[in-house]
């Protein structure tokens, strides 16, 4: 085993069989994945290490310049994890993964299971395992509800999934409306749907992103609402809550899978996104 040029991992120099090689060239191939993460992902579950890997398919630059057309189906998102959220091709609702399933929220309120084959612009997975969780006594509201999660948070430069199981007095949330191919987010999400629910009972799931990962996540917070009906969900906007069971996971791996479609190969992704990723992923003014 030789010393690999990134820190803190090792270059690891085997044969394999034929079937194998061929097996791993063809989950790439369908998948997306890189030949270091299948091996590294399959390892660590055989040998029962903690691997906690984000997968991510486009970037938050790419939906700010209007670039939201599907270039990854549900079924291959299913491959990459049990958990994660997105929106699908043209802003058609918002994605939400919880447990393996895959749900679409509708601008109408509504909820769906989408078919395997509907496509998607952005997505990030991750196979949920908890590294720490607490029970949240009270929060009465959004700005409350980061705070009371940075307190478990490990550190500022390390992704972090995030689970609140719970009964929520009230929740503020949107969902994005269909839009035409080109329009930019903040005009896109001008026109969202928004919804009041009450006594709800539910999971909030989703991620926190490093500042220095503004040009292709969102900074911050960032977490959608599925109800345990699986009948109402969304982008969360505010809340007011007792008693929430809060996991968080940290990502020490990140894979992130571009998109060759010509609008995203043409468009000018070189500005800083998070102006405009702020305000389209806020509530807006009446």
């Amino acid at each position: 085993m030789a010393k690999s040029k990134i820190p803190g991992s090792q270059t690891l120099n085997i044969d394999i069989s034929e079937s194998l090689s061929n097996a791993l060239e063809k989950r790439c191939q369908e998948t997306g994945e890189t030949i270091s993460h299948v091996v590294q992902d399959s390892l660590a579950k055989a040998l029962g290490v903690e691997h906690h890997t984000l997968y991510q398919v486009s970037t938050s630059a790419a939906l700010v310049q209007g670039v939201y057309q599907g270039c990854v189906t549900v079924g291959q998102i299913k491959t990459h994890g049990d958990f994660g959220l997105g929106t699908y091709d043209s802003l058609d609702g918002e994605g939400l993964m919880l447990d393996g399933h895959v749900y679409q929220a509708l601008g109408d309120g509504t909820v769906i299971k989408p078919a395997d084959s509907v496509s998607a612009p952005f997505w990030v997975s991750a196979e949920f395992q908890a590294d720490r969780s607490l029970v949240i006594d009270s929060v009465n509201s959004w700005e409350d509800l980061c705070k009371q999660i940075d307190s478990i948070r490990r550190s500022e430069n390390l992704f972090t999934a995030i689970r609140i199981d719970g009964v929520f007095d009230e929740i503020h949330y949107r969902v994005a409306c269909k839009s035409a191919p080109g329009t930019d987010l903040v005009t896109a999400t001008s026109h969202q749907a928004e919804f009041t629910l009450k006594n709800i009972n539910g999971t909030l799931l989703g991620f926190w992103s490093p500042t220095y990962a503004r040009t292709f996540n969102i900074p911050g917070y960032h977490l959608h609402l599925l109800s345990a009906d699986h009948q109402h969900g969304g982008h969360v906007l505010g809340i007011s809550a007792k008693n929430l069971k809060l996991q968080v996971m940290d990502a020490d791996n990140l894979t992130l899978a571009l998109p060759e479609s010509p609008e995203f190969l043409k468009a000018d992704l070189s500005g800083d996104p998070a102006a405009a990723l702020s305000k389209a992923e806020g509530a807006q003014t009446k």
